[in-house]
């Protein structure tokens, strides 16, 4: 009996200190692998966001969504902030036409903010990457956030699943080399 308490404490603890983020970074195989190595993170889950369609599915329709991931965090372990600076450090802010070898409109990048605050900080992310990159134009927005639906669940922690197919898919599609590129090995800001 003390073990169900202490466990269900433990649960409504968890879930008290929770709060969600989404992102879309191109491919949500490489988004989800990338943010579920970061301390704070209880929770990736890849799915769609930003369209008006109801139930989009890979396999299906998914027309006007964005490949996106829902983070679940703690946020008295990491914050929004250091999220969104993990978020950047994983994509290619300049591409406007998808990311790395994955191209079209869902494969764009996008901040989805579900209130001010979110909005406050991304908005200021944005405006220290784009300081690195003063020349050049971000394609990343900074979009309200809308219903999340959640992919199949064969995509569903992908990278863990099936490691070679990832490794050889990351890196044939160029991903890491570009962001080294990019970055040089350093925070995005």
């Amino acid at each position: 009996m003390r073990i169900l308490i202490a466990t269900a404490l433990l649960l409504a603890s968890a879930t008290l200190h929770a709060a969600t983020a989404e992102f879309a970074g191109g491919c949500f195989w490489c988004m989800e692998a990338d943010f579920e190595k970061k301390a704070g993170v209880r929770d990736v889950v890849s799915g769609f966001t930003g369209g008006t369609l109801k139930n989009p599915t890979y396999s299906g329709n998914h027309d006007g969504h964005y490949e996106a991931i829902r983070v679940t965090y703690d946020p008295e372990e990491i914050t929004y902030e250091a999220l969104l600076k993990h978020f950047w450090r994983n994509i290619d802010p300049l591409d406007d036409g998808g990311q790395f070898c994955d191209r079209g409109f869902s494969y764009r990048t996008a901040i989805f903010v579900g209130n001010d605050a979110e909005r406050e900080a991304a908005q200021a992310s944005l405006a220290k990457v784009s300081a690195r990159f003063p020349d050049q134009s971000i394609a990343t927005e900074i979009l309200p956030a809308t219903t999340f639906w959640p992919v199949e669940a064969y995509h569903q922690d992908y990278a863990e699943k099936n490691p070679l197919r990832y490794k050889y898919y990351r890196w044939g599609c160029g991903r890491d080399q570009r962001l080294d590129e990019l970055w040089n090995g350093e925070e995005p800001y």
